[in-house]
């Protein structure tokens, strides 16, 4: 077991932010070398290897690591103390569906996981709140990211101009290429295209530019809002990328832990 590789995020003091890489772990092929999601088809006893791993690191046990089953749409879950009185079961139950979560606990690790879709964490330093969100394409035009400022508001008084963010590893502007329908998707859903895509034999879309916008306009400072350069079409060996490996292959998982 090589210990896991991970870039780390400076979103202030109290916090631990992060994105894993391929490097370190045990998983093979395509999973190679860490990977810690369930839903992608590598072997349990790898990924529970990972998690070990991956928990030594954060100093928390395997329970207080906590990721949904993601199916690109808006739902946002809470994850407080009665979270954990549920049965193994009950836990996953209530995880399903889910991409995005958010927790005012100490010591509770959430996260989410991509390979090319764009992981963004949220930090409200002034309420003790943090947040991970997964937006894919999907979840992009149907504005998750606004959706969970929204649920971090109601929930915990979070004041967006104060939080911070960070959007992790994706797929950049010049690797996403779409069809007519998804640019479509995005203009129906009132995007200012201009902002966000670009044509060259087909179109593509900036996904990371159009979640930061979403957060300016939903009241984030944009000086609050840090954007990773990884583009993980570009740098398959070292972050996953489904489009280059298909989708049977690992995932990153981007995660944040108050301490």
């Amino acid at each position: 077991m090589i210990q896991p590789q991970l870039d780390y995020y400076n979103m202030g003091k109290g916090v631990v932010a992060f994105s894993s890489t391929r490097h370190g772990g045990c998983s093979e092929g395509n999973y190679a070398s860490f990977n810690i999601n369930r839903y992608c088809g590598d072997q349990e006893d790898n990924i529970q290897k990972n998690r070990k791993a991956l928990c030594e690191i954060l100093g928390i046990s395997d329970n207080r690591l906590v990721m949904p089953h993601q199916v690109h749409l808006t739902k946002v879950a809470t994850i407080d103390e009665q979270h954990f009185t549920l049965s193994s079961s009950a836990q996953q139950e209530a995880l399903e569906g889910v991409d995005a979560l958010m927790t005012d606990l100490s010591g509770v690790c959430i996260g989410v996981s991509t390979a090319d879709c764009i992981p963004v964490l949220l930090y409200d330093n002034e309420h003790h709140a943090v947040c991970a969100i997964h937006a894919g394409w999907r979840g992009t035009v149907q504005r998750i990211v606004v959706k969970a400022i929204e649920a971090m508001t109601a929930t915990y008084g979070t004041q967006p101009e104060l939080l911070k963010a960070q959007i992790g590893p994706g797929i950049h502007l010049d690797s996403f290429e779409v069809g007519d329908e998804v640019y479509e998707a995005f203009a129906e859903a009132g995007f200012e295209m201009s902002s966000i895509s670009s044509r060259k034999e087909k179109w593509h879309i900036d996904l990371p530019a159009c979640n930061r916008l979403q957060m300016i306009a939903a009241g984030i400072k944009a000086e609050n809002i840090a954007v990773s350069p990884v583009c993980t079409f570009q740098q398959a060996t070292d972050y996953f990328s489904a489009r280059r490996l298909g989708i049977n292959s690992g995932r990153i998982f981007s995660g944040i832990i108050m301490e």
